[in-house]
This record gives structure tokens, C-alpha cells and sequence, in this order.
């Protein structure tokens, strides 16, 4: 299924989006099986019977609603965790002149920087080098501490496109990079949360990013030097990971930063990252 949050007549609902007669529409849950959750986190906690009610509420509704009628959030509009993964592509390393690493680089961002598609991109007024990074997200579905790579799949609920917007002169004033990762709106994810089952292999998913429609990224996931497993083990191994937390793996080359000349997003920008099975994550850029 494709998850959605969204707001209809001024209340935040979740649901699936489903393709009927040719036009995209959503399910809302609530209306199809009154016994489901009503947000994102409830829901991951329920597990596979609460996904098996979802999808036999999904098949059995009687009516559905135009998605241009609702408004669309990010899937976990306020998640626990947001872990990121640094320099998670060997040709992203070497564009930058880092070394590969021979350990996830880890840092993170906070429930401030989610918005959803369609939503804002806000460029801070005391930045001048923010830039785009797309990314393959994937979100934790059951309790997991010290999971090894072999059943590390088993604790992921789905995936999803984020895009690790970053202001580069702040995340590169000092060693730590949190300050320049964590501004207002630089965590765009959605439109939706992708189960597993309909995501397909996610070591192997094309992945791509556009400006104003001009192709600036464009990798696949089976470039990744820490795979979604390995990632799993080593984050489990230190920390408790919970239904809701999100991941986000690291960026393919092209980013604004090591082109020449500098590409950093600028005010009237559109930032679309698509990624196989997964759809498209679009934003427009504005300025503070």
C-alpha cells in the first residue's frame, strides 16, 4: 500500500492512495474500518494484523475521495527519530574529497525540518549555499535493538524520497554538521509511505533528482556502501529503533555543492526527486 496523512475538512487522517478509473484517490481509513488508527506511528505499532485490516478495509471501500480534495503531509509528520546517513555513495564521497567510510556517518535531524510534497522549501535568510540531496528514506516498523543485517528487513515498515536539503556554510563552520541540516523545511519526504511489499527490491531502485526539469542526480540504490541491512545492525546495535523513526541513506552525486559552478537552490527553484516504485517528491524554493 501507499500510506498517506492528509487533511480533509480540517481533519488529519491517514489512509491509502489508490488509482481508480484513472484518477488518484484516497482511502480514508477511518471511513472504511472505524477500528484503524487515525495517525502514522498507532498504526506502524499495530503491525502486520493492523496492515492485513488496512488492506482488506482498502479493498472493501465503498467510496474513496479526488486527492485534489485533500491535503497531503508527510506520512510521519512528527517522527521520533530522523536519523541521516553521511556520505553513503562512494562516487558522492569522492566528489566531495572524502575518503570512503569504513562506518555509517551518522547525524540527525528533527521533527522542525519535515514538510510534505507540495510543501515549501524556505531559504534562510542567513544562508546563501543551501543545497538539494536526494535520498532513499525508509521507516521502522516494529522495535528493533541489536537486529543483525539478516533480519533487518523484517523491521522496516516501507520507504519513501526525502530530500536532505542542506545549508552547506553552516554545516561546514564546524565538525559536527547538525547546524546545517536542521533548519525549518529541510526534510521534504513523501508524497507516501511505500510498504515493502509494493517498494520492490530496495537495494535496486533508480533515483533521481531535477531542477526546474533539469537532471542533476541520477543513481541507483545498489550504489549505496552501507545497504539497508548493514544500516539496520549498526544502528540497533547502539540505539532502541521504534515504529515511526525514519532513515534517510545518503545522497548519489551531483549535489550543488561539488559542481562547478556551484548549483545551490535559488528562490522560484522546483525540486522533484523520483524514485523507482516509490513516486515523486516535488517542492518549490522560496525565500525566508
Amino acid at each position: 500500500m501507499k500510506l498517506v496523512t492528509f487533511v480533509h475538512n480540517g481533519n488529519t487522517r491517514i489512509g491509502a492512495l489508490v488509482s481508480k478509473d484513472g484518477q488518484d484517490r484516497v482511502v480514508d481509513f477511518q471511513k472504511a474500518d472505524p477500528s484503524l488508527p487515525t495517525d502514522m506511528i498507532t498504526f506502524l505499532e499495530g503491525g502486520a494484523a493492523t496492515l492485513a485490516a488496512a488492506q482488506k478495509a482498502v479493498d472493501g471501500a465503498a467510496e474513496s475521495l479526488p486527492l485534489s480534495t485533500v491535503k497531503i503531509l508527510a506520512p510521519i509528520p512528527r517522527p521520533g527519530k530522523i536519523i541521516c546517513i553521511g556520505l553513503n555513495y562512494s562516487d558522492h564521497a569522492a566528489e566531495t574529497g572524502q575518503p570512503i567510510p569504513k562506518y555509517p556517518i551518522v547525524f540527525s535531524k528533527y521533527a522542525n525540518t519535515v514538510i510534505a510534497t507540495g510543501e515549501a522549501i524556505v531559504l534562510p535568510r542567513v544562508s546563501n549555499e543551501v543545497d538539494y540531496e536526494a535520498e532513499l528514506g525508509f521507516v521502522i516498523g516494529k522495535t528493533a535493538r541489536n537486529i543483525p543485517a539478516a533480519q533487518a528487513l523484517d523491521y522496516v515498515a516501507g520507504y519513501m524520497p526525502i530530500n536532505d536539503v542542506s545549508a552547506r556554510d553552516y554545516q561546514t563552520r564546524i565538525s559536527q554538521w547538525t547546524m546545517g541540516k536542521t533548519f525549518d523545511t529541510f526534510a521534504p519526504m513523501g508524497p507516501a509511505l511505500v510498504t515493502s511489499d509494493e517498494a520492490g527490491d530496495s537495494g535496486n531502485l533508480k533515483i533521481s533528482l531535477t531542477i526546474n526539469g533539469e537532471v542533476l542526480q541520477d543513481s541507483n540504490t545498489n550504489q549505496l556502501i552501507f545497504g539497508i541491512p548493514q544500516l539496520v545492525e549498526a544502528l540497533s546495535e547502539v540505539m532502541t529503533l521504534e515504529p515511526g523513526d525514519i532513515v534517510s541513506t545518503g545522497t548519489p552525486p551531483g549535489v550543488g555543492m561539488a559542481r562547478n559552478p556551484k548549483r545551490y537552490m535559488k528562490p522560484g527553484d522546483v525540486v522533484d526527486i523520483t524514485i523507482e516504485n516509490l513516486g515523486t517528491l516535488s517542492n518549490p524554493v522560496i525565500a525566508e
